[in-house]
């Protein structure tokens, strides 16, 4: 079994276009995505478009969720210009997204952790709001119940592996479109992942373990900086052009 897991796109489009083109370079058809698809202030409306022409088992992130459950002024600001951009029909779609979901009987997947959208997983915030590897225990009581060998997570945007004492293996593959941000809970913190790239991994079973690939994808990405500038967003533009937030 091969495939790719991409999460986290947040309206990118120029990032999305880049990912599934070298997924394909790489001989790969099979596909997942973890969520939090485009919402962003960036161009919703090709990114959706072009996500649901797309052959790929789906799952609905947090900010995928913001733009059903509440009305367009209880919304933040990524949302309520996404809310903008899109159509009755992109809405739709997205109400018919499951939270979790199994991969060929193997592979369970979740936009941040099994029991809910938000909590991070695989890293963590304490009140001096620096982002850490959550600790194996903790990492370990989220996972509690899940039978399949390999468990994929999202929404951090930090592309990151743990295995787990039993043997099974968490990965998170980063992100697409978003390569930092800043965020208020638990405590404030950014995330930067330190280059502008575009991010996505790759899962192949190899004698009976699972072999992961991060890939770092090169794309337009001043274009979508310059975007971000023009919306308003000055800390998004910094990250996407240059990977940190300045």
């Amino acid at each position: 079994m091969r495939f790719a897991a991409i999460a986290d796109v947040h309206g990118n489009h120029l990032a999305l276009e880049a990912v599934l083109s070298d997924i394909r370079a790489q001989g790969i058809s099979d596909i997942v995505d973890l969520g939090d698809m485009v919402s962003g202030p960036l161009d919703a409306r090709p990114t959706i478009d072009m996500l649901m022409a797309l052959d790929a088992v789906r799952l609905l992130g947090n900010h995928d969720r913001y733009l059903i459950d509440r009305p367009h002024e209880k919304m933040g600001p990524w949302e309520r210009l996404t809310y903008t951009q899109l159509e009755p029909r992109h809405l739709d779609w997205l109400r018919t997204l499951p939270a979790n979901a199994i991969y060929r009987d193997e592979v369970f997947l979740c936009h941040a952790t099994p029991q809910d959208d938000e909590t991070y997983w695989l890293d963590t915030v304490p009140p001096g709001g620096e982002v850490l590897m959550s600790t194996l225990e903790t990492i370990e009581v989220r996972a509690a119940g899940v039978r399949q060998s390999l468990i994929l997570c999202a929404h951090t945007h930090i592309a990151r592996a743990v295995r787990l004492s039993d043997g099974r293996l968490i990965v998170n593959p980063g992100s697409v479109g978003s390569p930092g941000y800043r965020a208020g809970k638990p405590h404030p913190h950014v995330v930067e992942a330190g280059s502008p790239d575009a991010r996505y991994a790759i899962l192949q079973k190899v004698d009976g373990d699972w072999d992961v690939t991060f890939r770092h994808v090169p794309y337009d990405h001043a274009t979508m900086a310059a975007l971000a500038r023009q919306h308003g967003q000055p800390e998004l533009a910094s990250a996407l052009a240059t990977g940190w937030i300045r």
